[in-house]
């Protein structure tokens, strides 16, 4: 372990979670150089939806690295470009009703938000952008502006401007009407409020403590942003790909973002590979006016293309993943139910524990990381236990997993 602490940057933090090197990974589980077995409920922060080193998704990899096939072609037109854009055309848009132009903005999460946020100013001219509280959209300065956390907006070491956080579904528990603030402002002359550009929603926030908008609230947004004539843009960053059930976390509202982000989970690999969606007639960009050295991540195209022809041609994975979920979630809510101070939160296999008192989280994902179960906390106050397991997990090993996890939150609280 010495060489991690001397030579990379104070700045890692998985690791310092989980003190082991991890050396093989194979479907929900990874192992460490011992040879000691860890049960995956993080999946790369929701990047492995179909697990590590997916057998289908491989053979497709390989087959395309030993034949050569181009690897790196910034947005050069390739064969495996096309093969992907026509899959996810054909599985993914054209059945859902869809119309989306898509654009490869850059490897990461972060790049399809920064190309929302341009191009939303682009088309209106408008600065301001609205965001919600405790909400996470990446690391650089676009999207940190419009993140909610304290700790990673200090980061940034310059003023994060043109953005404005409104309340989320249920900060206020239900004391007052949905968009009762937001609206006032925006029909107020006198609020001070910039005509925003656009409105960055995510459906359910993962890092900030599983927060799940009701389809009724989204449709609310959705119907708010119209009348006020705002652009809404999905993040669905994390809560994509089937992550909540449906491939988008979008479809229980009925609504049609103008603008959704994609990424972590697209390439079905754990490949960098993000997509901007664009509804055609906002797709308003000059020739490179957005670009990214890696926009053409040809193995990611792949392994993306490959993972909707094995799981998205019908609907059994969703089926599974809402079944999958709703077990997890039953036994979560029987955890909070026994124990005062406990909150059962999420949707599909996107769950969460929250504690009232915060240090609590951290315990239990330390007690099960001894058990051989890796969750991390999220919150802002890092007072959940989230809950990311692959959802091509066995149903032995989402019981191994619920028992790992029951055993730690009560080992716990025991002592607390």
């Amino acid at each position: 372990m010495n060489i991690f602490e001397t030579i990379e940057s104070e700045v890692r933090s998985y690791c310092r979670s989980w003190p082991a090197v991890f050396d093989k990974a194979s479907g929900s589980w990874l192992k460490d150089e011992n040879g000691k077995e860890y049960l995956d409920f993080f999946a790369g922060a929701g990047a492995l939806n179909y697990g590590h080193n997916n057998p289908v998704l491989k053979e497709a990899l390989l087959d395309y690295l030993s034949g050569d096939g181009v690897t790196h072609a910034l947005d050069m037109n390739t064969v495996a470009k096309r093969d992907f854009l026509e899959a996810f055309s054909d599985i993914v848009l054209k059945p859902r009703g869809l119309d989306y132009k898509v654009q490869f903005p850059g490897p990461t999460g972060a790049n399809s938000v920064e190309s929302a946020l341009k191009l939303a100013r682009k088309i209106t001219g408008r600065e301001s952008v609205i965001s919600f509280t405790n909400a996470f959209h990446g690391m650089t300065l676009g999207a940190l502006a419009v993140t909610g956390n304290s700790m990673k907006r200090g980061g940034a070491g310059i003023p994060l401007v043109h953005a404005t956080p409104m309340p989320y579904d249920n900060y206020f528990e239900g004391q007052y009407p949905d968009f009762l603030y937001f609206e006032r402002l925006l029909e107020d002359a006198g609020s001070g409020l910039n005509e925003p550009a656009a409105v960055i929603v995510e459906t359910v926030q993962g890092e900030g403590g599983v927060n799940v908008a009701r389809p009724e609230w989204l449709r609310g947004l959705a119907e708010l942003c119209q009348r006020h004539d705002m652009l809404l843009i999905v993040d669905d960053v994390q809560m994509g790909c089937g992550r909540t059930g449906p491939f988008f976390s979008f479809e229980l509202a009925g609504i049609q973002p103008d603008i959704v982000t994609l990424s972590k989970s697209i390439s079905g690999y754990g490949l960098p590979m993000a997509l901007t969606l664009i509804k055609p007639e906002l797709d308003q960009w000059e020739p490179g006016e957005h670009n990214g050295t890696f926009r053409g991540n040809n193995p990611a195209f792949v392994t993306a293309a490959t993972a909707l022809r094995t799981y998205w041609n019908d609907d059994l994975l969703e089926k599974s993943t809402l079944a999958k979920g709703e077990q997890l979630g039953t036994v979560l809510q029987e955890i909070a139910d026994a124990n005062p101070g406990v909150e059962a939160r999420g949707r599909g296999l996107a769950r969460g524990l929250a504690f009232e008192q915060p240090e609590l989280a951290g315990k239990v994902c330390a007690a099960a990381f001894a058990r051989g179960l890796l969750m991390e906390t999220s919150g802002p106050q890092s007072e959940v236990v989230k809950l990311l397991p692959p959802l091509t997990l066995t149903d032995e090993e989402l019981t191994q997993g619920i028992e790992l996890l029951t055993a730690s939150v009560r080992s716990v609280l025991k002592t607390a």
